[in-house]
């Protein structure tokens, strides 16, 4: 039918894009399945011979297809199509032959699709873990192999396969059974076996198996397969295997010694014969791995890498704590380095390692002479002049021994030597550093620690050799700090956390640096008195803190908890610095600033709110109090407008802080509105007028209050004087309302609104002014007759500004004027106590 033909020539399709590689094998397996559901929907109810082994074809390949790319349970269904198959086709053939030579001939012809069909499905329940299913298609196919000899090797190495696979699981009992299997049935004919090596590795994986599973129930197992396979062919890797299962038995060494004598009879490699002494000495077999060892040199005398046979050697006297004789035949090669005997690259690079590597312990140790001794033994390999970052890097680790040792002359001979070899180092630079600390040398050692700040900017540029990461600078620094401090060398301990704070990617770290910084920096202000030197230093830590608490939100392992502990650390420290320097306003402004700054970071509480109010009004304070120096008038702009904008934010925070409690007696709305009021004023700020129409309707105004907005709105820059009179009336009104008047406060009052409504020396007032100014001095006098507690010298002011005004009057020939001023003066006469006779 048409669908047919479309299925077949999809499969053909398949079959040559596959070959040219343009489908993969998943998109080829798909192909197939299409084709071959295709193909069995079109079979019809008495197919053709020809049809039923297309049918067998396509079943079987489309499901050896999903097996082999790892979907066998897709598989299966087309197995059993192909199996059905099969079945049909046997039938059908049965039918139409003619006795029994026609028979054995159909059987011989079904029964090789039959095997393969067998084979498939064995895979695919291998593959699903079916283990039974696997062993009874497998024993199937086993009882075929009579009649297909040919598929002996086929067969065996499919349970090879399959023990490779569960021992991979480890499924050790499947793999046994798959791989005795598998050498089973390789015996089974010869003609058609896989061949001696093949067997050999079958019984080498066998024996592993064993091995592995369970080396003591199956060493008698495991030592029969090895041996098999040694006797089916002889391969290191058997050779090996058997004395690696003795070993684990706890075989004796005469066992051992036999296994070992075996191969010795045949050609084997250095590195084999050196992995035996190996696994013999690791297993604590001293006198036989050691005398194997003896044996090899005499195998390989000409070969160039002989030299590994003796670090060996030396490796496994140093770890069985042998260290003369150890140190007997690193002589030995030093001696053959002279001699032309020298090792290869590789061989002498393995023996720095093992020397220093025993110095290193020995360092460890504190046995800094016996260290020496070891680094030593390294340099000998080294010509004089030799220009070598690894003998820079011995070189620095001999002075740190030469500085235990209290030896100074020597490990600064060493550090020079290094300094030739490496002198970009940061591990050169930091030696140089430890031996200036050791001798107090200040200055050295400050600028050994700026070069090594510099170094740790920059990547190395060594490619091969020493690498300094991004870790190193930071930790070469903070062990520098720590150095300088455990020797009480304050100056180039800070350096060393200056760069360090600089350079640390840690938050913990980073703020431990910051904080020791800080600690170190105060008691270095209190000792000497050296704020001008050290507030630089101060302010970028704090600045490095507060920048690295707003990162910090994006770093998972610093918690929220520590940046707040953190961030109240140093808001703190901060606040205490700001009143530390109460004599310098700008460096008090700016550490309230950074306290303020830094609590942001804190939960906004109570007492965060109100530290946060205090900083900002402080800060605020400073910059009115700068501005009223003997600054330019763009300086004093500047400060004033700051002092603004802190008290804006002060502002909202207050209105915050008030919903939080009783602040009744708090003075903070007053001083936010001097404070405003000042800074306005000063800078002719319309605004200004806005905020005077809120005070005026304040109930609670105080008299103080009032005389110091007064006194501002008069202060150079500053000219108000509408509303300063406006400020001093309101002070007059409280001030009459009281049960019993001011009258000091009183006095004070007038006497500023009298002076500011009559200028002295002034004679053409207008007639308005006169009478507003004459009214000033009824209530003057209303007061003055109710009260004894008006001061004198303040009466006697009011009757010389009255006597004054009248003569002023008199002179411009104002006569009436003139004697109403000069008798309100003598009405005041009459107040005076002790001075009335000498005005009279």
């Amino acid at each position: 039918t048409q669908v047919e033909e479309g299925a077949i020539s999809l499969w053909n399709w398949a079959v040559t894009k596959h070959m040219g590689s343009v489908v993969n094998d998943e998109q080829r397996a798909k192909l197939r399945f299409v084709a071959c559901r295709l193909v069995c929907l079109c079979e019809g109810s008495d197919p053709l011979e020809g049809t039923i082994r297309r049918q067998i074809l396509m079943s079987m390949k489309t499901g050896k297809g999903w097996i082999d790319i790892g979907k066998a349970d897709l598989a299966d269904g087309f197995l059993e199509i192909a199996m059905s198959s099969i079945e049909k086709l046997y039938a059908k053939l049965l039918k139409g032959s003619d006795g029994e030579a026609d028979i054995d001939v159909h059987k011989a012809d079904v029964e090789k699709n039959l095997f393969k069909v067998l084979s498939y499905q064995a895979e695919s329940a291998v593959a699903q873990g079916d283990f039974q299913k696997a062993v009874m298609c497998v024993q199937r196919c086993k009882d075929m192999l009579m009649k297909l000899p040919k598929e002996t090797c086929y067969l065996s190495i499919l349970c090879y396969n399959f023990g490779v696979e569960t021992y991979e699981w480890k499924r050790y009992e499947q793999s046994s059974f798959w791989l005795s299997q598998s050498y089973d049935i390789g015996k089974m004919d010869m003609k058609y076996c896989v061949g001696k090596e093949m067997q050999a590795k079958v019984l080498r994986l066998l024996a592993t198996t064993y091995f592995e599973w369970d080396c003591n129930l199956y060493l008698d197992k495991a030592l029969k397969a090895i041996s098999l396979a040694n006797q089916e062919n002889l391969h290191p890797a058997g050779f090996f295997l058997k004395v690696k299962i003795l070993l684990k038995s706890g075989a004796s060494d005469e066992d051992i010694n036999s296994a070992v004598a075996e191969f010795l009879h045949h050609e084997m490699s250095l590195d084999f014969c050196l992995n035996t002494a190996k696994l013999l000495l690791e297993h604590g077999r001293e006198s036989v791995g050691f005398d194997f060892l003896k044996s090899v040199p005499e195998r390989f005398e000409s070969s160039p890498d002989l030299g590994k046979i003796t670090l060996l050697h030396i490796e496994f006297l140093l770890h069985n704590k042998r260290e003369l004789l150890a140190k007997q035949k690193v002589e030995e090669i030093i001696i053959g380095h002279y001699t032309g005997k020298q090792l290869l690259p590789e061989a002498l690079n393995r023996l720095h390692i093992i020397l220093w590597d025993r110095a290193a312990k020995h360092y460890e140790a504190k046995s800094y002479s016996e260290a020496l001794h070891w680094y030593n033994y390294s340099v000998s390999f080294y010509t004089p002049g030799q220009i070598d970052q690894n003998l820079a890097k011995l070189q620095r680790n001999m002075a740190s021994c030469y500085l235990h040792l209290k030896q100074v002359d020597k490990a600064k001979e060493a550090v020079k030597e290094a300094e030739r070899c490496d002198p970009n180092s940061i591990f050169t630079k930091f030696s140089v550093y430890k031996i200036a600390v050791m001798e107090k040398d200040t200055d050295k050692a400050v600028e050994a620690v700026i070069e090594m700040g510099k170094l740790a900017e920059k990547p190395s540029q060594h490619e091969d050799k020493l690498r300094v990461d991004e870790n190193t600078g930071t930790n070469l620094l903070s062990l520098a700090a720590q150095i300088a401090l455990e020797n009480e060398q304050q100056v180039v301990a800070i350096k060393a956390l200056e760069y360090l704070s600089e350079h640390l990617r840690d938050c913990q770290q980073l703020f431990a640096a910051l904080k020791c910084l800080v600690r170190l920096t105060l008691s270095k202000v209190m000792a000497e008195n050296e704020e001008k030197s050290v507030s630089y230093v101060l302010n970028n830590t704090f600045s490095a803190a507060h920048k690295r608490l707003a990162e910090s939100f994006t770093e998972e392992k610093f918690t929220g908890d520590m940046r707040i502990f953190e961030a109240h650390w140093f808001r703190k420290v901060a606040w205490n610095l700001a009143v530390q320097f109460g004599g310098c306003p700008e460096k008090m402004r700016d550490f309230f600033l950074l306290s303020f700054k830094l609590s942001q970071f804190c939960p906004s509480d109570k007492a965060v709110l109100i530290a946060q109010k205090t900083c900002l009004l402080m800060a605020a304070a400073v910059d009115l109090e700068m501005g009223r120096q003997e600054v330019t008038p763009s300086e004093q702009t500047e400060l004033l407008t700051q002092a603004l904008q802190h008290l804006q934010a002060c502002k909202e925070i207050w209105k915050v802080l008030k919903l939080t409690g009783d602040f009744v007696k708090d003075p903070t709305d007053t001083l936010l509105l001097l404070y405003e009021f000042e800074a306005r004023s000063k800078l002719n700020d319309p605004k200004l007028y806005n905020l005077m129409e809120s005070v005026w309707e304040q109930p609670q105004i105080e008299v103080k209050t009032l005389e110091i907005i007064a006194s501002l709105a008069m202060e150079s820059p500053a000219r108000y004087p509408v509303l300063c009179k406006k400020a001093l009336k309101s002070a007059l009104n409280l001030l009459r309302k009281q049960t019993v008047i001011d009258a000091v406060k009183f006095s004070k009052c007038l006497h500023s609104l009298i002076n500011l409504s009559l200028p002295t020396g002034l004679t053409d007032l207008d007639a308005c002014v006169l009478q507003e100014v004459w009214d000033y001095f009824e209530d003057a006098l209303s007061v003055v007759n109710s009260t004894d507690a008006y001061p004198e010298m303040e009466i006697l002011w009011l009757m010389t500004r009255a006597w004054n005004t009248g003569i002023f009057q008199y002179t411009a020939g104002k006569y009436k004027e003139a004697e109403q001023w000069c008798g309100l003066g003598m009405r005041f006469l009459n107040h005076l106590g002790s001075l009335k006779k000498s005005y009279e």
